[in-house]
Protein backbone atom coordinates (compact mmCIF):
# COMPACT_ATOMS: atom_id res chain seq x y z
CA UNK A 1 0.00 0.00 0.00
CA UNK A 2 1.04 3.45 -0.97
CA UNK A 3 2.48 5.41 1.93
CA UNK A 4 2.52 8.90 2.89
CA UNK A 5 4.29 10.25 5.61
CA UNK A 6 3.81 14.11 7.13
CA UNK A 7 4.06 15.81 10.14
CA UNK A 8 0.12 16.59 10.67
CA UNK A 9 -2.84 15.24 8.57
CA UNK A 10 -5.89 17.39 8.71
CA UNK A 11 -9.28 15.65 8.03
CA UNK A 12 -11.99 18.17 6.81
CA UNK A 13 -11.64 21.00 4.25
CA UNK A 14 -13.86 23.64 5.36
CA UNK A 15 -13.25 26.75 7.20
CA UNK A 16 -11.16 25.18 10.21
CA UNK A 17 -9.11 22.78 7.96
CA UNK A 18 -8.31 25.13 5.76
CA UNK A 19 -7.52 27.36 8.02
CA UNK A 20 -5.25 25.06 10.42
CA UNK A 21 -3.51 23.92 6.91
CA UNK A 22 -2.43 27.98 6.04
CA UNK A 23 -1.65 28.89 10.09
CA UNK A 24 0.70 25.43 9.66
CA UNK A 25 2.42 26.02 7.08
CA UNK A 26 3.36 29.69 7.62
CA UNK A 27 4.78 28.63 10.63
CA UNK A 28 6.94 26.26 8.61
CA UNK A 29 5.09 22.65 9.22
CA UNK A 30 4.05 20.62 6.29
CA UNK A 31 0.39 19.26 6.65
CA UNK A 32 -2.03 17.02 4.47
CA UNK A 33 -5.48 18.38 4.01
CA UNK A 34 -8.19 15.29 3.27
CA UNK A 35 -11.48 16.13 2.34
CA UNK A 36 -14.10 13.28 1.42
CA UNK A 37 -16.32 16.10 -0.93
CA UNK A 38 -14.88 16.62 -4.51
CA UNK A 39 -15.51 20.11 -4.41
CA UNK A 40 -16.29 22.31 -1.45
CA UNK A 41 -19.90 23.45 -0.70
CA UNK A 42 -21.84 25.41 -2.96
CA UNK A 43 -23.78 26.54 0.34
CA UNK A 44 -23.42 30.17 2.01
CA UNK A 45 -23.38 28.66 5.57
CA UNK A 46 -21.83 31.06 7.75
CA UNK A 47 -21.27 34.53 6.94
CA UNK A 48 -20.63 36.42 10.02
CA UNK A 49 -16.75 37.16 10.75
CA UNK A 50 -16.66 38.44 14.16
CA UNK A 51 -13.80 41.31 15.42
CA UNK A 52 -11.63 38.52 16.88
CA UNK A 53 -11.63 36.57 13.67
CA UNK A 54 -10.29 39.07 11.64
CA UNK A 55 -7.56 39.58 13.82
CA UNK A 56 -6.66 36.04 13.75
CA UNK A 57 -7.17 36.58 10.21
CA UNK A 58 -5.32 39.99 10.17
CA UNK A 59 -2.28 38.31 11.78
CA UNK A 60 -2.07 35.41 9.04
CA UNK A 61 -2.00 38.25 5.87
CA UNK A 62 -5.71 37.20 4.91
CA UNK A 63 -8.06 40.26 6.31
CA UNK A 64 -7.14 42.03 3.70
CA UNK A 65 -7.96 40.12 0.80
CA UNK A 66 -11.17 38.83 2.74
CA UNK A 67 -12.42 42.69 3.48
CA UNK A 68 -11.56 43.41 -0.33
CA UNK A 69 -15.10 41.28 -0.97
CA UNK A 70 -16.39 40.99 2.03
CA UNK A 71 -19.74 42.98 2.39
CA UNK A 72 -18.91 46.58 4.68
CA UNK A 73 -19.92 46.48 8.29
CA UNK A 74 -22.00 49.55 7.39
CA UNK A 75 -24.39 47.49 4.76
CA UNK A 76 -24.89 45.06 7.19
CA UNK A 77 -25.65 47.22 10.62
CA UNK A 78 -29.36 46.08 11.06
CA UNK A 79 -31.81 43.62 11.99
CA UNK A 80 -34.73 44.38 11.59
CA UNK A 81 -38.40 42.05 12.39
CA UNK A 82 -41.08 42.52 10.08
CA UNK A 83 -44.37 40.94 8.97
CA UNK A 84 -43.33 41.22 4.70
CA UNK A 85 -41.62 42.66 1.99
CA UNK A 86 -44.80 43.03 -0.30
CA UNK A 87 -48.90 42.99 0.27
CA UNK A 88 -51.38 45.39 0.94
CA UNK A 89 -52.79 43.97 3.75
CA UNK A 90 -53.41 46.23 6.96
CA UNK A 91 -50.52 44.05 8.63
CA UNK A 92 -48.43 43.82 5.71
CA UNK A 93 -45.05 45.79 5.02
CA UNK A 94 -44.49 47.21 8.65
CA UNK A 95 -41.17 46.80 10.14
CA UNK A 96 -42.11 45.87 14.06
CA UNK A 97 -38.45 46.27 15.54
CA UNK A 98 -34.93 47.07 14.45
CA UNK A 99 -31.87 46.75 16.13
CA UNK A 100 -28.29 47.96 15.49
CA UNK A 101 -25.60 45.24 15.33
CA UNK A 102 -22.21 43.81 14.73
CA UNK A 103 -20.65 46.81 15.92
CA UNK A 104 -21.80 49.36 12.88
CA UNK A 105 -24.13 52.54 13.51
CA UNK A 106 -23.83 54.17 17.09
CA UNK A 107 -21.93 50.93 18.06
CA UNK A 108 -19.11 51.72 15.58
CA UNK A 109 -16.98 53.91 17.83
CA UNK A 110 -16.93 51.06 21.20
CA UNK A 111 -16.04 48.40 18.74
CA UNK A 112 -13.91 50.60 16.82
CA UNK A 113 -12.38 51.50 20.31
CA UNK A 114 -11.61 48.26 20.99
CA UNK A 115 -9.74 46.37 17.98
CA UNK A 116 -7.91 47.16 15.30
CA UNK A 117 -10.68 44.94 12.87
CA UNK A 118 -13.84 45.49 12.24
CA UNK A 119 -16.37 42.47 11.75
CA UNK A 120 -17.85 42.21 8.30
CA UNK A 121 -20.19 39.48 6.50
CA UNK A 122 -18.23 37.04 4.08
CA UNK A 123 -20.53 33.89 3.52
CA UNK A 124 -18.21 30.31 3.55
CA UNK A 125 -19.34 29.25 -0.07
CA UNK A 126 -17.11 32.54 -0.86
CA UNK A 127 -14.71 32.43 2.32
CA UNK A 128 -13.59 28.87 1.60
CA UNK A 129 -12.43 28.86 -1.98
CA UNK A 130 -10.30 31.90 -1.14
CA UNK A 131 -8.46 30.47 2.13
CA UNK A 132 -8.21 27.10 -0.03
CA UNK A 133 -6.58 29.29 -2.96
CA UNK A 134 -4.27 31.10 -0.06
CA UNK A 135 -3.24 27.17 1.05
CA UNK A 136 -2.68 25.98 -3.06
CA UNK A 137 0.61 28.81 -3.19
CA UNK A 138 1.60 28.38 0.36
CA UNK A 139 4.48 25.49 0.75
CA UNK A 140 3.90 22.80 2.89
CA UNK A 141 0.09 22.76 2.81
CA UNK A 142 -1.01 20.01 0.96
CA UNK A 143 -4.85 19.32 0.22
CA UNK A 144 -6.36 16.60 -1.35
CA UNK A 145 -10.58 16.61 -1.84
CA UNK A 146 -12.51 13.75 -2.66
CA UNK A 147 -10.13 11.85 -0.50
CA UNK A 148 -11.54 10.29 2.61
CA UNK A 149 -10.49 8.71 5.92
CA UNK A 150 -11.61 5.03 6.59
CA UNK A 151 -10.05 4.45 9.67
CA UNK A 152 -7.12 5.37 12.41
CA UNK A 153 -4.61 3.81 14.71
CA UNK A 154 -2.54 5.62 17.22
CA UNK A 155 0.92 4.71 18.93
CA UNK A 156 2.77 6.93 21.35
CA UNK A 157 4.73 8.15 18.56
CA UNK A 158 2.59 8.14 15.30
CA UNK A 159 -1.03 8.18 13.77
CA UNK A 160 -1.73 5.29 10.97
CA UNK A 161 -4.39 6.67 8.89
CA UNK A 162 -6.32 4.66 5.95
CA UNK A 163 -7.59 6.71 3.38
CA UNK A 164 -9.20 6.45 0.26
CA UNK A 165 -9.27 8.44 -3.35
CA UNK A 166 -13.30 8.01 -4.17
CA UNK A 167 -12.16 9.45 -7.45
CA UNK A 168 -9.56 6.63 -8.36
CA UNK A 169 -11.04 4.25 -5.72
CA UNK A 170 -8.07 3.21 -4.38
CA UNK A 171 -6.55 2.99 -0.50
CA UNK A 172 -3.30 4.21 0.58
CA UNK A 173 -1.74 4.87 4.25
CA UNK A 174 -0.83 8.09 5.63
CA UNK A 175 1.47 8.32 8.83
CA UNK A 176 1.54 11.63 10.83
CA UNK A 177 2.54 12.90 14.18
CA UNK A 178 -0.82 14.42 14.50
CA UNK A 179 -4.34 14.76 13.47
CA UNK A 180 -6.46 17.62 13.28
CA UNK A 181 -10.22 16.24 13.19
CA UNK A 182 -11.90 19.38 11.13
CA UNK A 183 -14.50 17.36 9.85
CA UNK A 184 -17.95 18.03 11.87
CA UNK A 185 -17.63 15.57 13.85
CA UNK A 186 -18.45 12.49 10.87
CA UNK A 187 -15.00 10.48 10.84
CA UNK A 188 -12.42 11.05 13.13
CA UNK A 189 -14.56 11.57 16.93
CA UNK A 190 -16.49 8.27 16.37
CA UNK A 191 -12.86 6.53 15.97
CA UNK A 192 -11.65 8.15 18.77
CA UNK A 193 -14.94 7.68 20.88
CA UNK A 194 -15.34 11.62 21.40
CA UNK A 195 -18.92 11.68 23.11
CA UNK A 196 -20.79 15.06 21.84
CA UNK A 197 -23.29 16.40 24.96
CA UNK A 198 -25.88 18.74 24.99
CA UNK A 199 -28.70 19.27 22.58
CA UNK A 200 -28.79 17.32 19.91
CA UNK A 201 -31.22 18.30 17.28
CA UNK A 202 -33.64 21.80 17.89
CA UNK A 203 -34.74 22.01 14.50
CA UNK A 204 -34.21 21.05 11.20
CA UNK A 205 -33.28 23.44 8.71
CA UNK A 206 -33.43 24.00 5.02
CA UNK A 207 -31.63 27.14 3.34
CA UNK A 208 -32.82 28.36 0.07
CA UNK A 209 -29.99 30.00 -1.83
CA UNK A 210 -31.12 32.69 -4.36
CA UNK A 211 -30.26 34.95 -6.54
CA UNK A 212 -33.28 37.75 -6.96
CA UNK A 213 -34.10 42.00 -7.04
CA UNK A 214 -35.93 42.81 -3.90
CA UNK A 215 -34.24 46.36 -4.32
CA UNK A 216 -38.16 47.67 -5.04
CA UNK A 217 -39.56 46.18 -1.57
CA UNK A 218 -36.27 47.31 1.05
CA UNK A 219 -36.19 50.52 2.31
CA UNK A 220 -32.96 50.50 3.95
CA UNK A 221 -29.65 49.92 2.86
CA UNK A 222 -28.12 48.25 5.74
CA UNK A 223 -30.00 45.98 6.74
CA UNK A 224 -28.76 42.40 7.00
CA UNK A 225 -31.43 40.46 7.88
CA UNK A 226 -34.57 40.23 7.95
CA UNK A 227 -36.93 37.97 10.58
CA UNK A 228 -40.68 37.67 9.78
CA UNK A 229 -43.55 37.59 11.62
CA UNK A 230 -46.43 37.45 10.15
CA UNK A 231 -50.44 35.90 11.52
CA UNK A 232 -50.76 34.27 8.12
CA UNK A 233 -47.19 32.46 8.19
CA UNK A 234 -45.98 29.35 9.95
CA UNK A 235 -46.45 30.03 13.84
CA UNK A 236 -43.85 28.15 15.14
CA UNK A 237 -40.09 29.50 16.49
CA UNK A 238 -38.49 30.69 12.75
CA UNK A 239 -41.33 29.70 11.02
CA UNK A 240 -42.58 32.43 8.93
CA UNK A 241 -38.53 32.23 7.42
CA UNK A 242 -35.20 34.52 7.80
CA UNK A 243 -33.93 36.51 4.82
CA UNK A 244 -30.22 37.59 4.93
CA UNK A 245 -28.16 39.41 2.50
CA UNK A 246 -25.15 38.00 0.96
CA UNK A 247 -24.19 40.52 -1.82
CA UNK A 248 -21.84 39.35 -4.05
CA UNK A 249 -20.69 43.08 -5.76
CA UNK A 250 -23.59 44.98 -4.38
CA UNK A 251 -23.93 45.87 -1.06
CA UNK A 252 -27.43 47.99 -0.13
CA UNK A 253 -30.81 47.00 -1.11
CA UNK A 254 -29.64 45.62 -4.38
CA UNK A 255 -27.54 42.64 -2.92
CA UNK A 256 -27.93 40.12 -5.72
CA UNK A 257 -27.76 36.93 -4.05
CA UNK A 258 -29.56 36.02 -0.50
CA UNK A 259 -30.26 33.23 1.56
CA UNK A 260 -33.72 32.29 3.48
CA UNK A 261 -33.89 29.89 6.21
CA UNK A 262 -37.07 27.64 6.87
CA UNK A 263 -37.85 25.68 10.30
CA UNK A 264 -39.17 22.31 10.71
CA UNK A 265 -39.83 19.64 13.67
CA UNK A 266 -36.86 16.79 13.76
CA UNK A 267 -37.88 14.84 11.23
CA UNK A 268 -40.34 16.51 9.59
CA UNK A 269 -38.87 18.69 6.82
CA UNK A 270 -40.82 17.21 3.74
CA UNK A 271 -40.27 18.03 0.81
CA UNK A 272 -37.71 21.03 0.30
CA UNK A 273 -36.44 20.80 -3.12
CA UNK A 274 -36.89 24.29 -4.85
CA UNK A 275 -40.33 23.51 -6.76
CA UNK A 276 -41.93 23.43 -3.66
CA UNK A 277 -39.48 26.16 -1.29
CA UNK A 278 -39.54 29.25 -4.28
CA UNK A 279 -43.77 29.02 -4.21
CA UNK A 280 -43.37 29.43 0.15
CA UNK A 281 -40.60 32.17 -0.27
CA UNK A 282 -42.90 34.09 -2.86
CA UNK A 283 -45.83 33.43 -0.08
CA UNK A 284 -44.30 34.69 3.09
CA UNK A 285 -42.36 37.75 1.27
CA UNK A 286 -45.71 38.40 -0.27
CA UNK A 287 -44.35 38.93 -3.65
CA UNK A 288 -45.90 36.82 -5.74
CA UNK A 289 -44.02 37.21 -9.11
CA UNK A 290 -40.75 37.67 -7.55
CA UNK A 291 -38.14 35.97 -9.89
CA UNK A 292 -36.25 33.43 -7.75
CA UNK A 293 -32.92 31.88 -9.26
CA UNK A 294 -32.14 29.22 -6.68
CA UNK A 295 -28.23 28.26 -6.63
CA UNK A 296 -28.37 25.24 -3.94
CA UNK A 297 -30.70 23.58 -1.36
CA UNK A 298 -28.81 22.73 1.96
CA UNK A 299 -30.49 21.04 4.65
CA UNK A 300 -28.87 21.35 8.48
CA UNK A 301 -29.73 20.33 11.94
CA UNK A 302 -29.72 22.97 14.64
CA UNK A 303 -27.65 21.46 17.39
CA UNK A 304 -26.27 22.50 20.84
CA UNK A 305 -23.01 19.90 21.26
CA UNK A 306 -19.86 20.13 22.73
CA UNK A 307 -17.52 17.34 22.95
CA UNK A 308 -16.26 15.63 26.01
CA UNK A 309 -13.11 16.04 24.99
CA UNK A 310 -10.73 17.51 22.56
CA UNK A 311 -7.80 15.39 22.82
CA UNK A 312 -7.82 12.13 22.25
CA UNK A 313 -3.71 11.05 22.49
CA UNK A 314 -2.25 12.73 19.15
CA UNK A 315 -5.92 13.75 17.70
CA UNK A 316 -7.49 16.74 17.90
CA UNK A 317 -10.63 17.71 17.74
CA UNK A 318 -11.30 21.37 16.20
CA UNK A 319 -14.00 22.83 15.05
CA UNK A 320 -17.71 21.51 14.79
CA UNK A 321 -16.05 18.14 15.55
CA UNK A 322 -15.94 19.60 18.84
CA UNK A 323 -18.21 22.33 19.46
CA UNK A 324 -21.62 22.41 17.21
CA UNK A 325 -23.87 25.99 18.43
CA UNK A 326 -27.12 26.88 17.20
CA UNK A 327 -26.57 29.47 14.22
CA UNK A 328 -27.58 32.82 16.54
CA UNK A 329 -24.70 34.96 17.66
CA UNK A 330 -22.59 33.56 14.63
CA UNK A 331 -20.43 31.81 17.08
CA UNK A 332 -19.50 28.63 14.93
CA UNK A 333 -17.35 29.38 12.25
CA UNK A 334 -15.68 32.01 14.34
CA UNK A 335 -15.06 29.60 17.44
CA UNK A 336 -13.27 27.08 14.78
CA UNK A 337 -10.80 29.59 13.60
CA UNK A 338 -9.71 30.39 17.04
CA UNK A 339 -9.37 26.55 17.71
CA UNK A 340 -7.43 26.74 14.75
CA UNK A 341 -5.08 29.44 15.51
CA UNK A 342 -4.65 28.07 19.59
CA UNK A 343 -3.71 24.73 17.94
CA UNK A 344 -1.27 25.43 15.24
CA UNK A 345 1.31 27.64 17.22
CA UNK A 346 1.44 24.44 19.80
CA UNK A 347 1.90 21.95 17.45
CA UNK A 348 4.37 23.55 15.35
CA UNK A 349 6.26 24.72 18.41
CA UNK A 350 6.14 20.87 19.60
CA UNK A 351 6.77 19.72 16.64
CA UNK A 352 9.97 21.89 15.73
CA UNK A 353 11.44 20.39 18.85
CA UNK A 354 10.43 24.03 20.75
CA UNK A 355 8.53 23.08 23.34
CA UNK A 356 7.26 19.89 25.27
CA UNK A 357 4.21 17.78 24.24
CA UNK A 358 2.45 18.74 27.37
CA UNK A 359 1.54 22.26 25.58
CA UNK A 360 -0.67 20.22 23.69
CA UNK A 361 -2.72 19.96 26.72
CA UNK A 362 -3.45 23.32 27.29
CA UNK A 363 -5.01 23.40 24.15
CA UNK A 364 -8.50 21.42 25.56
CA UNK A 365 -8.18 23.19 28.43
CA UNK A 366 -7.85 26.58 26.72
CA UNK A 367 -10.51 26.21 23.96
CA UNK A 368 -13.30 23.90 25.42
CA UNK A 369 -14.79 26.00 28.74
CA UNK A 370 -14.79 29.14 25.92
CA UNK A 371 -16.74 26.75 24.03
CA UNK A 372 -19.04 25.30 26.56
CA UNK A 373 -19.67 29.30 27.03
CA UNK A 374 -20.15 30.04 23.57
CA UNK A 375 -22.62 26.89 22.90
CA UNK A 376 -24.72 27.74 25.77
CA UNK A 377 -25.16 31.59 25.40
CA UNK A 378 -26.01 30.28 21.11
CA UNK A 379 -29.03 28.37 22.73
CA UNK A 380 -29.40 31.00 25.05
CA UNK A 381 -29.90 33.71 22.11
CA UNK A 382 -31.82 30.65 20.19
CA UNK A 383 -34.41 30.53 23.07
CA UNK A 384 -34.94 34.36 22.81
CA UNK A 385 -37.02 34.13 19.54
CA UNK A 386 -39.71 32.02 21.82
CA UNK A 387 -39.99 35.40 23.27
CA UNK A 388 -39.78 37.37 19.98
CA UNK A 389 -43.58 35.48 19.03
CA UNK A 390 -44.59 35.43 22.68
CA UNK A 391 -43.88 39.38 22.44
CA UNK A 392 -45.63 39.86 18.97
CA UNK A 393 -48.58 37.73 20.01
CA UNK A 394 -48.26 35.02 17.71
CA UNK A 395 -50.44 32.15 19.38
CA UNK A 396 -48.91 28.74 18.13
CA UNK A 397 -51.80 26.73 15.95
CA UNK A 398 -53.70 29.69 16.10
CA UNK A 399 -53.86 31.70 13.12
CA UNK A 400 -56.69 33.84 14.17
CA UNK A 401 -56.08 34.91 17.50
CA UNK A 402 -52.33 35.64 15.89
CA UNK A 403 -54.35 37.81 13.25
CA UNK A 404 -56.05 39.56 15.86
CA UNK A 405 -53.46 39.77 18.10
CA UNK A 406 -51.28 41.88 15.26
CA UNK A 407 -53.96 43.89 14.43
CA UNK A 408 -54.12 44.99 18.28
CA UNK A 409 -50.26 45.83 17.83
CA UNK A 410 -50.55 48.12 15.31
CA UNK A 411 -53.63 49.79 16.17
CA UNK A 412 -54.59 53.10 17.63
CA UNK A 413 -54.75 54.16 21.28
CA UNK A 414 -53.79 53.46 25.18
CA UNK A 415 -54.03 49.65 24.64
CA UNK A 416 -51.41 49.08 21.20
CA UNK A 417 -49.66 51.58 23.18
CA UNK A 418 -48.96 49.61 25.83
CA UNK A 419 -48.71 46.67 23.15
CA UNK A 420 -45.80 48.42 21.91
CA UNK A 421 -43.91 49.28 25.24
CA UNK A 422 -43.89 45.60 26.11
CA UNK A 423 -42.80 44.11 23.22
CA UNK A 424 -40.00 46.47 22.23
CA UNK A 425 -38.93 46.56 25.88
CA UNK A 426 -38.82 42.52 25.43
CA UNK A 427 -37.02 42.69 21.91
CA UNK A 428 -34.07 44.46 24.05
CA UNK A 429 -33.43 41.13 24.79
CA UNK A 430 -32.01 40.06 21.56
CA UNK A 431 -29.14 42.71 22.46
CA UNK A 432 -27.15 39.51 23.88
CA UNK A 433 -27.26 38.14 20.61
CA UNK A 434 -26.70 41.03 17.92
CA UNK A 435 -24.26 43.46 20.65
CA UNK A 436 -22.43 40.39 22.07
CA UNK A 437 -19.02 42.54 22.12
CA UNK A 438 -17.23 41.31 25.06
CA UNK A 439 -18.95 37.70 24.52
CA UNK A 440 -16.71 38.33 20.65
CA UNK A 441 -13.57 39.62 22.00
CA UNK A 442 -12.92 39.03 25.77
CA UNK A 443 -11.82 35.87 24.96
CA UNK A 444 -10.04 34.65 28.31
CA UNK A 445 -7.86 31.19 29.50
CA UNK A 446 -8.19 30.65 32.95
CA UNK A 447 -5.50 27.56 33.16
CA UNK A 448 -3.89 26.41 30.06
CA UNK A 449 -0.41 27.65 28.72
CA UNK A 450 0.36 30.76 30.84
CA UNK A 451 1.42 31.76 34.29
CA UNK A 452 -1.01 33.47 36.55
CA UNK A 453 0.49 37.10 38.10
CA UNK A 454 -2.15 36.71 40.85
CA UNK A 455 -4.64 39.02 39.90
CA UNK A 456 -8.65 38.86 39.59
CA UNK A 457 -10.30 39.44 36.22
CA UNK A 458 -11.85 42.55 35.52
CA UNK A 459 -15.70 42.19 35.94
CA UNK A 460 -17.30 40.49 33.23
CA UNK A 461 -21.07 41.72 32.04
CA UNK A 462 -23.35 38.99 32.60
CA UNK A 463 -25.12 40.46 29.36
CA UNK A 464 -22.32 39.53 27.31
CA UNK A 465 -22.04 43.30 26.02
CA UNK A 466 -19.68 45.65 28.07
CA UNK A 467 -15.84 44.59 27.34
CA UNK A 468 -13.19 45.73 29.79
CA UNK A 469 -9.18 45.26 27.98
CA UNK A 470 -6.72 44.26 30.01
CA UNK A 471 -3.26 42.46 29.82
CA UNK A 472 -4.11 39.82 32.79
CA UNK A 473 -2.56 36.49 31.85
CA UNK A 474 -4.85 34.12 29.52
CA UNK A 475 -6.75 37.64 28.04
CA UNK A 476 -6.23 38.84 24.62
CA UNK A 477 -3.85 41.63 24.67
CA UNK A 478 -5.72 44.86 25.43
CA UNK A 479 -5.72 46.85 21.32
CA UNK A 480 -4.10 50.24 21.63
CA UNK A 481 -2.92 52.01 18.72
CA UNK A 482 1.14 52.32 18.49
CA UNK A 483 3.70 53.91 16.10
CA UNK A 484 6.32 51.67 14.52
CA UNK A 485 8.36 54.72 12.89
CA UNK A 486 5.86 56.10 10.15
CA UNK A 487 3.58 53.07 10.45
CA UNK A 488 0.67 52.95 12.82
CA UNK A 489 -0.15 49.11 14.13
CA UNK A 490 -2.25 47.55 16.71
CA UNK A 491 -0.72 46.02 19.69
CA UNK A 492 -1.76 42.93 18.81
CA UNK A 493 0.69 43.24 15.64
CA UNK A 494 3.24 42.88 18.20
CA UNK A 495 2.84 39.50 18.51
CA UNK A 496 4.76 37.23 15.93
CA UNK A 497 3.17 33.81 15.22
CA UNK A 498 6.55 31.84 15.53
CA UNK A 499 7.97 33.10 18.91
CA UNK A 500 7.04 34.96 22.48
CA UNK A 501 7.26 38.57 22.45
CA UNK A 502 8.30 40.93 25.72
CA UNK A 503 6.82 43.95 25.92
CA UNK A 504 8.33 46.46 27.94
CA UNK A 505 9.26 49.79 28.22
CA UNK A 506 12.85 49.38 29.26
CA UNK A 507 15.00 47.57 27.29
CA UNK A 508 18.21 47.53 29.41
CA UNK A 509 16.53 45.98 32.14
CA UNK A 510 14.86 43.23 29.99
CA UNK A 511 16.85 42.32 26.89
CA UNK A 512 19.82 40.25 28.12
CA UNK A 513 16.90 37.92 30.02
CA UNK A 514 15.10 37.31 26.99
CA UNK A 515 18.36 36.30 25.06
CA UNK A 516 18.83 34.15 27.98
CA UNK A 517 16.21 32.80 28.05
CA UNK A 518 15.93 31.86 24.67
CA UNK A 519 19.43 30.14 24.76
CA UNK A 520 18.56 28.01 27.95
CA UNK A 521 14.73 27.11 26.24
CA UNK A 522 15.50 27.52 22.51
CA UNK A 523 12.10 29.55 22.36
CA UNK A 524 13.08 32.74 20.34
CA UNK A 525 11.82 35.61 22.97
CA UNK A 526 11.52 38.71 20.89
CA UNK A 527 11.44 41.82 22.86
CA UNK A 528 9.94 44.64 21.87
CA UNK A 529 10.42 48.02 23.79
CA UNK A 530 7.52 50.73 23.74
CA UNK A 531 8.93 54.32 24.45
CA UNK A 532 9.24 57.72 23.40
CA UNK A 533 12.87 56.98 22.13
CA UNK A 534 11.81 53.90 20.92
CA UNK A 535 11.24 51.55 17.37
CA UNK A 536 7.58 51.49 18.63
CA UNK A 537 5.80 54.43 20.41
CA UNK A 538 2.67 55.33 21.33
CA UNK A 539 1.92 58.61 20.40
CA UNK A 540 -1.33 58.73 21.56
CA UNK A 541 -0.88 57.49 24.79
CA UNK A 542 -3.60 54.72 24.40
CA UNK A 543 -0.78 51.87 25.47
CA UNK A 544 0.03 53.48 28.55
CA UNK A 545 -3.98 53.56 29.65
CA UNK A 546 -4.41 49.79 28.71
CA UNK A 547 -0.86 48.21 29.02
CA UNK A 548 -1.62 47.68 33.23
CA UNK A 549 2.53 47.62 34.01
CA UNK A 550 4.68 50.32 34.87
CA UNK A 551 7.49 51.40 32.11
CA UNK A 552 10.03 48.93 33.98
CA UNK A 553 7.28 46.22 33.54
CA UNK A 554 7.10 43.77 31.34
CA UNK A 555 4.01 41.40 28.94
CA UNK A 556 4.96 37.96 27.98
CA UNK A 557 2.79 37.99 24.95
CA UNK A 558 2.06 34.19 23.05
CA UNK A 559 2.12 33.52 19.34
CA UNK A 560 -1.65 33.78 19.36
CA UNK A 561 -2.20 37.42 20.81
CA UNK A 562 -2.76 35.99 24.43
CA UNK A 563 -0.78 37.38 27.42
CA UNK A 564 1.53 34.24 28.45
CA UNK A 565 2.64 36.50 31.99
CA UNK A 566 3.56 39.91 33.21
CA UNK A 567 5.39 41.65 35.70
CA UNK A 568 3.75 44.83 36.73
CA UNK A 569 7.31 46.24 37.75
CA UNK A 570 11.01 44.59 37.47
CA UNK A 571 11.46 43.05 40.64
CA UNK A 572 14.86 44.20 42.78
CA UNK A 573 17.03 41.74 43.80
CA UNK A 574 15.84 38.77 41.59
CA UNK A 575 17.58 37.32 38.75
CA UNK A 576 15.78 38.39 35.78
CA UNK A 577 16.60 35.71 33.62
CA UNK A 578 16.10 32.86 35.65
CA UNK A 579 12.18 34.35 36.27
CA UNK A 580 11.79 34.71 32.70
CA UNK A 581 13.41 31.42 31.86
CA UNK A 582 11.29 29.22 34.91
CA UNK A 583 8.19 31.28 34.00
CA UNK A 584 8.43 29.92 29.74
CA UNK A 585 9.45 26.85 30.67
CA UNK A 586 6.17 26.03 32.69
CA UNK A 587 4.66 27.24 29.93
CA UNK A 588 5.90 25.20 27.21
CA UNK A 589 6.53 22.91 29.31
CA UNK A 590 10.20 22.56 28.45
CA UNK A 591 13.03 21.66 30.66
CA UNK A 592 16.05 24.38 30.58
CA UNK A 593 19.37 23.71 28.69
CA UNK A 594 22.08 24.30 31.13
CA UNK A 595 24.26 27.09 29.45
Amino acid sequence: MKQVNVPVLIVGGGGCGLSTSIFLANLGVESLLIERHPQQSPMPKARYLNQRTMEVFRQYGLADAIYARSLPIEYVSKMRWCTSLGGDRPWDRKTLYELEAWGGGSLASTYQKDSPCQSTVYPQVRLEPLLKAHSEQMDGAQMRFGHELLSIEQSGTEVIAIVRDRIADETYQVRAQYVVAADGGKTVGPCVGARLEGTPELLEMVTVYFAADLSAYIDDDNVSTFWFANPEGDTKAWGSGVLGKLGPTRFDRRSEEWMFHFSFKPGSSENYEAATLVPRIRALLKIPDLDVSVLSVGKWIVQGVLADRYRFGRVFLAGDAAHRHTPTTGLGLNSAVHDAQNLAWKLAAVIRGRAGAGLLDSYESERRPVAERNVNWALFTFGNYQVTNAAIGIVPGDPRGSEANFKALLAEGDDAEARRARFNELMKVHQTEYQAHDLEIGIRYDTGALASDNTSPPPRDPLGQRFVPTTRPGHRIAHAWLARGAQKISSLDLARADRFVLITGRPDIWETAAKETTDRLGMPVEVVVIADDAQVSDPSGEWRNVREIGDDGAILLRPDQHVAWRCATAPVGVDLAQCLTDVLAQVIDRAPVQV
